[in-house]
């Protein structure tokens, strides 16, 4: 169950949240909260074809049936595992940046339960994502992993947040991120397995290079980024 409750929209409102969170984003993109609601009201028929793969994944099929959380309560024990294991890479990597798998939007404005379950679970793996790719948080890597999260479930707002984040590059990072970063994105993102139908968090004490092969995941490149 998603906590929260769901909004039902009309067309004319979906549209007019759509477009007032584009332009907001693009104002501020630190604010998480529009660029979710950006995802939300563009991103139902993307969701609703990722539920379908999910259905036919039988993990895809677990993940919906117990629906897990990124949560602390949930995710606390990566804690405790040991170096090198993909549990203890994503500690390293929310505890080295003070984040919190807590920090989440809540999910407003999709029609089923289902659909508000695979929006929550896609904002939620983001940081799993960083952490399997070897992204940094820094604009060139969110710019990228968007590339990727496009590739994988075709949500218009990822394609937008690229664009968005290429405005905001200096002319070095544009170079940069158009030379590496992005033919990188592009083929890592199609090359690896279907990522919303891997259930995490039974992985978590698997050797981090080991999961990285099983998921055909292709490491970012490791150009100087500033």
């Amino acid at each position: 169950m998603i906590e929260g409750a769901r909004i039902q929209l009309k067309g004319w409102q979906q549209a007019a949240v759509a477009l007032g969170s584009a332009f907001g984003a693009l104002l501020d993109p630190r604010r998480a909260d529009l660029i979710a609601a950006l995802g939300e009201t563009t991103g139902k028929p993307a969701f609703q074809r990722v539920l379908d793969r999910m259905k036919r994944s039988p993990e895809g099929r677990a993940i919906l049936l117990e629906q897990p959380r990124v949560v602390s309560t949930s995710v606390g024990h990566a804690w405790d595992l040991p170096a090198g294991t993909f549990g203890a890479a994503y500690a390293t990597f929310m505890g080295s940046r003070n984040f919190s798998p807590d920090d989440r939007p809540p999910v407003r404005f999709m029609d089923t339960e289902e659909l508000a379950y695979v929006a929550m679970r896609a904002r939620e793996v983001h940081d799993f994502w960083h952490v399997l790719f070897g992204l940094p948080t820094n604009l060139i890597g969110e710019s990228a992993l968007k590339v990727v999260e496009f590739e994988q479930m075709l949500l218009p707002m990822c394609l937008l947040s690229v664009i968005g984040g290429s405005y905001r590059f200096n002319e070095k990072q544009r170079a940069l991120f158009l030379k590496h970063y992005f033919p990188w994105a592009t083929r890592a993102g199609m090359q690896c397995s279907d990522l919303m139908c891997v259930y995490y968090e039974r992985h978590f004490h698997e050797n981090l290079e080991d999961v990285r092969k099983k998921w055909g995941i292709i490491p970012a490149p490791k150009p100087n980024v500033r």
